[in-house]
């Protein structure tokens, strides 16, 4: 099967086999908690946390093979938006059940990092013991 257009950054074409080799046109759906977990491993190079525990990630919807993730940035001038998103979107692309992945990067509610951020993260950065 051939795309009928040209992949994205990090966007395998269709009928790329995955992760345990399934191949996309036979996968099931991802689990949104699974969507998270999976964004874990996406850190902000400033600081190095991820941006699951530095409360990026607003909202993780999946159905029907598309996966859309609302997250915002540190402000609105992040020099690291692009670099985030496209992180994001290749971490999602490795799961064969991801057949669409559309990243929105959203200012309201601005990011507060007191209200927003796990406690890991306020650890990870010496904010708590």
């Amino acid at each position: 099967m051939t795309d009928p257009v040209p992949p994205a950054a990090g966007r395998p074409p269709m009928g790329w086999m995955a992760l345990g080799g399934v191949p996309r046109e036979s996968a099931g759906d991802l689990d949104p908690a699974a969507v998270l977990e999976a964004l874990r491993e996406v850190l902000d190079p400033e600081v190095g946390v991820n941006i699951v525990d530095l409360g990026l990630v607003y909202d993780v919807r999946v159905a029907a093979g598309r996966v859309e993730v609302e997250m915002t940035m540190t402000t609105p001038a992040c020099p690291l938006g692009p670099y985030l998103t496209s992180e994001v979107e290749a971490t999602l692309w490795r799961y064969p059940e991801a057949r669409d992945v559309e990243v929105r990067v959203v200012w309201d509610p601005p990011w507060d990092p007191h209200a927003m951020m796990s406690d890991d993260a306020k650890r990870q950065l010496g904010w708590i013991e």
